[in-house]
């Protein structure tokens, strides 16, 4: 059963979430996985256990709690989100092993760029030189996932100064635009074909 690719652009983060919501709640085994590429309006979203105390200053941007794993986030035009709805009990896959093929997929991608990218211990996503370059939050529910991972490409950086990225006080964030020659349509298509392979 071939993974299926949507695309939102400029799209609001509740709407979004109400539709892979839906989608799980009605998906039955004999759907297909699909993979929704994402840009988001502004918005910072918490995680389940979010601490406000993670949120340094309130701006215009709106904040969502949200039912993904981890803490507080940013998303915004010219960061890519990919969004995985994907039965993992079919595919037999743990989430742990989901979590580290979202990881692996990334850093191979990266290295296409010759950005060398590494893992934190303790501390999920994807790190060059310490710096965050891309999050992962997910939620299972009977056995397929939805939320997924965000990747900081070509964005305005400013509003992560206003929070504790994933709940790390002085965490720095950086994006692919600033290690290497990068236009967002392209690793947009870089990064689909990487998850549409290793998840056919």
């Amino acid at each position: 059963m071939t993974t299926q690719i949507k695309q939102f652009r400029q799209a609001e983060y509740t709407d979004v979430w109400q539709r892979m919501k839906d989608f799980t709640d009605t998906r039955t085994d004999a759907t297909a996985d699909e993979i929704w590429l994402v840009e988001h309006l502004p918005v910072f979203t918490q995680g389940q256990a979010g601490k406000a105390e993670h949120i340094l200053q309130t701006s215009t941007i709106p904040i969502v709690q949200s039912d993904r794993g981890g803490q507080v986030t940013y998303h915004a035009p010219g960061q890519i989100v990919l969004y995985f709805l994907v039965n993992i009990k079919r595919k037999k896959i743990t989430v742990r092993e989901f979590v580290s093929l979202m990881e692996q997929e990334i850093i191979a991608l990266l290295a296409e760029y010759g950005v060398a990218a590494a893992l934190k211990e303790g501390a999920p996503g994807v790190y060059v030189d310490g710096r965050k370059i891309a999050s992962l939050g997910l939620r299972v529910r009977k056995g397929c996932t939805y939320h997924g991972l965000s990747l900081n490409v070509d964005m305005d950086m400013t509003p992560f100064q206003l929070i504790n990225p994933c709940g790390y006080q002085g965490l720095e964030m950086v994006q692919l635009s600033q290690l290497a020659d990068v236009s967002l349509g392209e690793v947009e298509q870089r990064l689909l074909a990487r998850f549409s392979r290793s998840l056919n």
